[in-house]
């Protein structure tokens, strides 16, 4: 991978952090995965014994003690530098928790309320604004996007696949780059 690439990365990783940290004190902790975790089930209205709620918390834990096992973090925080690390390490380390596609399929199975296994323009229009609190046009255009096949709707596989280029891809304009818009 190129140097060049791996700023790339960099960059997403950061700005995924900033988006995790709410309330801006320099840090991420299990608490900030907990209320993204919260924020996507007061969104879709589950409640704690929904399935769907069981393994969004289930994986919401794990995810995080991973991302405190790759970096070796004493503390149950880490910042900006530590959680880019951590990320990332976690990211290509499938040994124990394909941590990538695994929070695809979780946040998936949320997001499609009708369960059809695709997530409308409707569905990902109510992520981004509920979730993300986000409804910026560039935020908006990127479901056409993620739709790569053209076919008005995001597949699992679409989906999957854009989470992969979000964490892993050096390339700027894969879809799954896009997530917290153009970098």
């Amino acid at each position: 991978m190129t140097i060049a690439a791996q700023d790339f990365i960099t960059t997403k990783l950061e700005r995924t952090f900033e988006a995790l940290d709410g309330n801006n004190d320099g840090y991420v902790d299990g608490s900030d995965y907990q209320k993204l975790a919260d924020r996507l089930l007061e969104a879709y209205k589950l409640g704690k014994d929904d399935r769907r709620a069981r393994a969004l918390h289930a994986f919401v834990q794990t995810y995080w003690l991973e991302l405190l096992r790759h970096i070796g973090a004493q503390e149950n925080r880490l910042t900006k530098d530590q959680f880019v690390t951590a990320q990332y390490l976690a990211s290509v380390d499938t040994s124990r928790l394909n941590m990538v596609e695994g929070s695809g399929h979780v946040i998936f199975d949320v997001i499609d309320v009708d369960g059809d296994n695709e997530i409308s323009k409707a569905e990902f229009t109510r992520f981004l604004k509920d979730v993300w609190r986000s409804d910026s046009p560039e935020a908006m255009s990127m479901f056409s996007k993620l739709d790569t096949d053209g076919d008005g709707v995001i597949s699992r596989q679409e989906f999957i696949r854009a989470q992969r280029e979000h964490y892993l891809s050096g390339n700027p304009d894969a879809p799954g780059s896009l997530f917290f818009g153009h970098v």
